[in-house]
Parts: structure tokens; sequence; C-alpha cells
């Protein structure tokens, strides 16, 4: 196909696909999937080899928040049966942070519920993130902590963060329908503190809320233009008990597609499968792994993930590495974070051809045949309980 190698060739360069472009791989067909797959796999090769890089997350303080994220089980208003726990202390939050490292990660999350940390709070991370620290050497702390305040961002750079994560989610233009308790402008500021204090920015999306291609084109584009050194894409877990429990439109092909589109956007960012890829990746998840370059291990904030030892032998069976603490994840011109890409660019500036790009809606892909409510479980396991962790 001329359009993908077109895309590979850009890829390549590090230059941004047209809109026109980035809309064709999300409408290919399913006969042309693996022609879509090897393609984007050429783009993450040459710029990560065969290394995954694995994280672990922490959740913090679980439920209880006070934004109305419709695709959140924390939310505001949720009857999911989640777990349910104020601030871990240092100690208890360093303890689950082992076992992860244990398994192989190499960057631990630090998640909590909320709309943003008051200073105590900062306080509280601050100090597990240098009990983390002090215990295990080389290891990359990400914070998620909900919307920033002025400084900090600073603060949690000087405690020994090395990254803080705010995602975007979805298209400025469809924002207004899934929060209403903050704006989409409030997400782009957080990223933008970020990334002025010297943290690496996380920042990605959700797919699967009911949104159409161009939404996923223009929240992608968006993310470019922000230029985050890493880009999770969440797939949509459908809690019973939030407003978005029916919302399954997700199959392993599309998302598939989905992963693709974000690769030759994103060409030499770390691309990261987060959550839902047990649910709606399934046993196609060894091929995702040719198209993105880092997977949490284990389970997620409130839902069970797949065996840590079935995600390192899914890895190692589709011929990939985990990729080691003595291994860079970013390319040379990007690895050192904000500042130091390639030409001297600051962080934020998006490369020739990106534009902010808030769209329509689009068309909705086709719905899955049957919903797999029995692969959404929530977690009763590691941080919060007594139980061991999935590592």
């Amino acid at each position: 196909m001329d359009l993908l190698n077109t895309l590979v060739d850009k890829g390549l360069r590090r230059e941004t696909p047209t809109r026109a472009e980035a809309l064709a791989v999300l409408a290919t067909s399913d006969d042309d999937l693996l022609d879509v797959v090897a393609a984007a796999g050429k783009v993450r090769r040459h710029w990560f080899g065969r290394r995954v890089k694995l994280n672990y997350l922490v959740n913090l303080k679980s439920g209880l928040c006070p934004e109305d994220c419709s695709y959140c089980s924390q939310r505001l208003g949720s009857t999911a049966g989640i777990l349910k726990y104020t601030w871990l202390k240092p100690d208890e939050a360093s303890k689950a942070a082992a076992a992860g490292l244990a398994g192989g990660a190499k960057r631990v999350c630090l998640v909590a519920s909320g709309r943003g940390p008051t200073d105590r709070d900062v306080d509280r991370v601050s100090d597990t993130i240098k009990a983390i620290k002090e215990q295990n050497e080389g290891v990359e702390v990400c914070a998620c902590l909900g919307l920033l305040s002025d400084g900090q961002a600073e603060r949690l750079r000087e405690a020994g963060a090395d990254a803080y994560n705010h995602n975007l989610n979805t298209s400025e233009s469809t924002y207004g329908d899934i929060t209403t308790t903050h704006t989409y402008a409030d997400r782009v500021d957080t990223v933008h503190k970020a990334h002025a204090a010297g943290l690496s920015a996380c920042s990605g999306l959700i797919a699967g809320m009911g949104e159409g291609d161009e939404d996923l084109v223009d929240v992608v584009f968006a993310l470019r233009e922000l230029d985050p050194d890493s880009v999770p894409v969440n797939f949509l877990i459908p809690f019973e008990g939030t407003p978005l429990a029916k919302e399954w439109h997700l199959t392993p092909q599309r998302c598939l597609r989905i992963l693709a589109m974000v690769r030759f956007v994103c060409p030499d960012v770390e691309v990261r499968i987060a959550g839902g890829r047990e649910v709606h990746l399934r046993t196609m998840q060894p091929l995702a792994l040719h198209l993105a370059n880092s997977i949490f291990l284990g389970d997620y904030l409130t839902s069970e993930g797949q065996a840590g030892r079935a995600d390192l032998e899914m890895i190692a069976d589709a011929g990939f590495e985990v990729e080691g603490a003595d291994q860079v994840t970013l390319p040379e011109h990007r690895a050192g974070g904000c500042g130091s890409h390639e030409g001297g660019g600051v962080c934020g500036s998006a490369p020739a051809g990106a534009g902010s790009c808030a769209g329509g809606g689009g068309q909705t892909a086709r719905q899955a045949e049957e919903p797999r409510t029995d692969l959404v479980a929530v977690r009763r396991r590691g941080a919060g309980t007594d139980l061991a962790p999935n590592a």
C-alpha cells in the first residue's frame, strides 16, 4: 500500500503524517491489518529495537474522587465495587513498588485519586519517592496526582520524581461530554507545568468511549503538539457502576489500528499499552508489541491485569526482550527528556505539520460482537490489601 510506505518513510524521518493519512490508518480493513502492523512495526523497531519497557502501578489512594470523569471507577457517584482506602504510608508504597521492580519493571508510577494534590499531599508523595529511590538504585518514578498547582511540579522534581503523568484522554471537542468538573485546558496546563519543571511528561488517551475516528486523530495530534516523552494508550474498561459501563465499541483489530496510528504520529515516543489490553486485545496482545514499546506489568489501579509471569512469557514468545535498567528507553535525541530534542526545540513546540486539530465526531467503530464483562475483574490484591500483588 502506498499509504503505508509513505507512513514508514515519514516515521523514520520523524515527520508528522497528515490528518488524512492518520484517518486512513483507522479506516483500513481487517484484510490489511497485518500489513498495517508490519509497517508500524518498522517504525517501532527503528527507534526502539525489540525492547519492551515494563512499568508498575502503585495506587497510593483509591476511590472517593470528587471529579466526575465518566470512564473512571473512582469517580464521584461511582457504584463500582472497587477498593477504597486513604494514603499509603511511604514504607507501604515502597513495599508495593518493590514487587513490580522484582518482576522486571524499571519505572514505578505512583497514582492517587482526586482533583489534584494539596501541598501536604505533595509532601507525602515526596517522602514516598525518596523511600523508593533510597531502596532501589536507578529506578524511574513517575507521579500521577491530578491537576497541579504552581510550584508543585518543581517540588516533586526536587524529591526525585523523573516524570509526571496527566492524560488528555479524548479530543478537546468532546471533552465536556466525558467530564464536567474540570476542563481540557486544565489538563493541558498541567502537562505544561510538568515540562516546565524539567519532568519527563507522560500524557495519553483512552479509546473506546464512543468517540469517532476524528476524535482519536484530534487527541493524538494534540499530544504530538504537547510533545510528551511517553504516550500511554488506554482502552476503556467498562466498569459496572459507571456511566460508560455499556460502551463496548472495541475489537482487537480496532485496538491494533489505533496503536498503529499513534505510532505513526508519534514515531520516536515511548508508546505504552496501558489499561484494558487484556479486555480488548485479548489473544492479540503479542501483535501489539510490534507497535508499542512499553506496557504495564501486572494489575492496574482498580482492575486486575494479566498475570505478571504471563506478561514476561508473552514478551519472550513474541521475540522481544525486557528493557534493562541500564538501557535508555528513548532515542538519543530525546534521551534527556524535556529540552533535549534534536535541533534545540523547546518542549511543547510542534514539529512541522502538526496542528491543534480540534475537530468533529466522525464515525464510531462497529461494536464488538459480545461485551466481555467476564474479563473486567476488580483488583482485590496488592496495594491497600493484605494479599500479595500481581507482578
